[in-house]
This record gives structure tokens, C-alpha cells and sequence, in this order.
């Protein structure tokens, strides 16, 4: 029989209102054997809390500490020159009253630190989503013709913003070996596969550029299977995340109830997407051996991210990390079905 190359886990940003070990506990009594706490979670009193209290907790646990979950900081890093207010959230309140260029340069300091500790943990791996490069007009998708005029050209503006913006993040990515794993998501700095690829080549080529994968962004055309294989060499890390799309309903509407929208995040098992099917393209496309051999790990995780509009988190969750460990992390083949036939 062959091995089994994943292991269940659990990413922690929606667990934000836990304290790390409150986390840990939870995730290990849900059947967790990892887990990815969000970068909020490993903060204290005085910065980020050492990485000694870090990989004592995850022992105390008795988990695998598979990454940390850095959305937020590199979405702030890359949208602060908007002057967005929606960054402040995930800002303290003291740094949302400095210009947006003093913001940016919080976030990267913040960033830079993260990257040391991250180092010292020997996380090799960081995802993340990188902010609204291309402005807000682009951040829409919409296919209007008004990208671009007699003194503006807003894809151009951004590729050079996003090379100019990154480029000490990806030096000091590159320093330490860590690779920052965008997540392909609408309202990011890439929101399909050919956006990232435009990423990669204005940044030359940048090997520290990769990918998260998440099925449950692929629900405006790019079906998952199409946008992983576009960026198969480029996928470190992954979530395991499903959705339903309403019929009838637009996509895109000026409503912030989960519950009234067309699409919307589910539990695991019920969702539109055909879970199985997304693993094996996991494998197909190289990321557990990739992950395996960069953190040195007998196995790579299928981070679940569960979220519902209906459905309490930490039961959507717990639900989601007993169906990765029953139904997803299965001994993989060594040969073809065919080889022992008439043997």
C-alpha cells in the first residue's frame, strides 16, 4: 500500500477570538494533527511572542506547526496607498491615524519581523495575499475600456508599483529562503492565474512568488482545475474550502449579508466542489512532495479553512478537519492500477 502524503489542519484566522494555546487545544480535540495560527495569535504584550513559548505550545498540543497565516498584514502592506479604510481592522488603532505611506511602512517593518521569527520557527512557507496593486477601479474585474487613457494606464501603473512596493519583502523572502504564497482571490493584487503569472514576470521571475491554493475562490469562470495547472510549479501551500452558487442571484451586489448572496462559503462535505478531485489535482501538480521537501516533513497539510454563513465556525471547522483526516488523507499510488493485472 502506498503512503500517505497529507495530514489534517486547520488555518487560524477565524479562530482570531482564541489565544494561541486556546487554539491549539481546540484544533488537537477536533482531530487536528497540525495547525496554522494566524500571525495575531502569536503576538504579545511586546511584539511577537518568542519562538521557544511558540514550539512549546504546538508540543504541548502535540501538533505540527504547519505555517503562519499572514493574510492581513500583506493585504494592509500592499492597499495602504489607497487610502482604503478598509485595512483598519487589521491595524492597531494608534497606527490607522498615520498617513497611508507611514502605514505601508508599518506593515513592512511589521513583515520584516514576522520573517525573522518565522525563520527561527523554520517556517519555510508563508500564506498570504498580496493587497490591491492595480487600484480599486481594476480590483472590480469589470470589463470596461476605461482602464487606460491619454496619461494613465492603471495595469502598467501597477505592475510597477507592485515590483517597486515588494521589493524589499521579496529580497528579505529570498534571504531567508521563505516563499510568500499568494492566494489567488477577487480583490487581491492577482486575481486569477494569468494575473499571477503577470505578477511573476514583472518581478523577473521571482522564485519566492507562489501560490496558495483555494478552490473556493475559483467561482467567476476560472473553474480550480484550470487556474492550478496555469500556476501548477508555483503552488506551496493550500487550503481545503468549499461553496455553493445560488441560481438566479447576481454575484456581485451591494449587500454584506452572507446569507442573501449568490455565492457562499459552506461546510466541507455539502459544498459545489468535488473535494476528492481537488487533492489528487494537488498531487498531480506536485504540491505535497514540493511542501515535503522544502519543510522537511513526512507529509504535507490540507489546511482547512471553513467558513458558513449559517453554520457556528467552530463546528463548520471541527467538521471540516474530520472529513480532510477521513476522506482526504489516503495512502496515494505507486504505479498504475494496471501493473498487477493478469500477474
Amino acid at each position: 500500500m502506498g503512503q500517505n502524503c497529507f495530514h489534517a489542519s486547520i488555518e487560524g484566522a477565524q479562530h482570531g477570538a482564541k489565544s494561541l494555546d486556546a487554539f491549539l487545544k481546540w484544533a488537537k480535540e477536533s482531530g487536528a494533527a497540525g495547525a496554522q495560527p494566524s500571525n495575531y495569535m502569536l503576538q504579545s504584550d511586546s511584539g511577537f511572542k518568542t519562538a521557544k513559548e511558540i514550539k512549546d505550545a504546538f508540543e504541548k498540543a502535540k501538533l505540527r506547526l504547519d505555517g503562519i497565516s499572514a493574510h492581513c498584514p500583506f493585504w494592509v502592506h500592499t492597499t495602504a496607498w489607497t487610502g482604503s479604510p478598509t485595512i483598519r481592522p487589521f491595524i492597531p488603532a494608534d497606527v490607522a491615524a498615520k498617513s497611508p505611506e507611514q502605514i505601508e511602512q508599518w506593515a513592512e517593518d511589521y513583515i520584516m519581523r514576522l520573517f525573522d521569527l518565522a525563520a527561527e520557527l523554520g517556517i519555510k512557507i508563508i500564506p498570504m495575499f498580496w493587497g490591491v496593486a492595480f487600484g480599486w477601479e481594476v480590483a472590480t474585474g469589470y470589463p470596461w475600456g476605461f482602464w487606460s487613457g491619454g496619461d494613465f494606464d492603471f495595469i502598467k501603473e501597477g505592475k510597477e508599483r507592485f515590483v517597486k512596493k515588494t521589493a524589499k519583502l521579496r529580497a528579505q523572502a529570498n534571504k531567508l529562503g521563505i516563499y510568500l504564497a499568494h492566494e489567488i482571490h477577487p480583490g487581491t493584487g492577482a486575481m486569477c492565474a494569468d494575473d499571477f503569472n503577470m505578477l511573476v514576470a514583472a518581478c523577473d521571475g521571482d522564485k519566492c512568488l507562489t501560490v496558495n491554493a483555494d478552490p473556493s475562490h475559483c467561482w467567476e469562470g476560472e473553474d480550480w482545475e484550470t487556474r492550478f495547472l496555469k500556476v501548477a510549479s508555483r503552488v506551496y501551500a493550500c487550503h481545503v474550502k468549499n461553496f455553493v452558487i445560488r441560481k438566479g442571484l447576481p454575484l456581485r451586489m451591494a449587500d454584506p449579508a452572507w446569507p442573501k448572496r449568490a455565492m457562499q462559503f459552506v461546510d466541507i462535505p455539502t459544498g459545489d466542489l468535488n473535494m476528492t478531485r481537488y487533492v489528487e489535482l494537488l498531487i498531480h501538480i506536485g504540491y505535497p512532495q514540493r511542501y515535503c521537501e522544502i519543510m522537511k516533513s513526512s507529509t504535507a497539510p490540507l489546511i482547512v479553512e471553513a467558513e458558513s454563513a449559517y453554520r457556528d465556525v467552530d463546528a463548520t471547522s471541527a467538521n471540516g478537519i474530520r472529513y480532510v483526516r477521513d476522506n482526504l488523507c489516503f495512502p496515494t499510488a505507486t504505479g498504475s492500477f494496471e501493473d498487477g493485472m493478469g500477474a
